[in-house]
């Protein structure tokens, strides 16, 4: 065998030995699709008051405004966030990863 076939051996060797991190792998697949969920308790909600729900309804949450709320990515708890306005839009800031 010549050396630069034993090269390029050696070389997929080394590239065998070192497993890719989660992260490497992750950055390979940015169109992955996920779903990103919040969780806000809502008490004593019934299928009555689904059921009533038009646009400008306002629904009475169990948690306080500055209270953080659970972000889950693919049922997966990745942080916690709180709700923040920006312009017209609700949004969340995360003020914790898991």
């Amino acid at each position: 065998m010549n050396s630069a076939a034993q090269s390029v051996e050696s070389r997929a060797g080394e590239a065998q030995a070192q497993p890719a991190s989660p992260a490497d792998l992750l950055d390979t697949m940015p169109w992955l699709p996920c779903t990103l969920t919040l969780e806000i308790p809502v008490v004593g909600f019934t299928i009555g008051d689904l059921l009533a729900l038009k646009k400008g309804s306002i629904v009475e949450t169990a948690c306080h405004h500055t209270s953080d709320v659970p972000l889950r990515v693919n049922q997966l708890l990745i942080g916690w966030t709180e709700f923040d306005v920006i312009g017209d839009r609700l949004a969340v800031r995360i003020t914790e990863q898991a």
